[in-house]
């Protein structure tokens, strides 16, 4: 079974970091590209970050380029979404999920994890 659970959501103040986890099962990260997505109240989800499945290839959504960082750790299985600078505005639940690549829309991503909150508040 096919499956995604992020994890590392929490409260920080405008400014701080947090670094998310993306861990995979069922499935290896070679095979996958993976997505970071968020959603806040009242808005639709929205794309954040991308890595391909080579691992060679990443994008950002303009709103966080130049302050988050997408990554992986083949053997861990995880990708990580390390976030720094952040700022209210990046409040939303994050979410992770698969697809065979970075190009597609959200609706040709799957496997959805059930989210992390990120609240950034001083």
């Amino acid at each position: 079974q096919l499956q995604l659970v992020e994890s590392g959501g929490g409260l920080v103040q405008p400014g701080g970091s947090l670094r998310l986890s993306c861990v995979a099962s069922g499935f290896t990260l070679d095979y996958t590209a993976i997505g970071w997505f968020r959603q806040a109240p009242g808005r639709e989800r929205e794309g954040v970050s991308c890595i391909s499945k080579s691992g060679g290839s990443t994008n950002y959504a303009d709103s966080v380029k130049g302050r988050f960082t997408i990554s992986r750790d083949i053997a861990k299985n995880t990708v990580y979404l390390q976030m720094n600078s952040l700022k209210p505005e990046d409040t939303a639940v994050y979410y992770c999920a698969g697809s065979p690549d970075c190009s597609g829309s959200i609706y040709h991503f799957g496997s959805w994890g059930q989210g992390t909150q990120v609240t950034v508040s001083s």
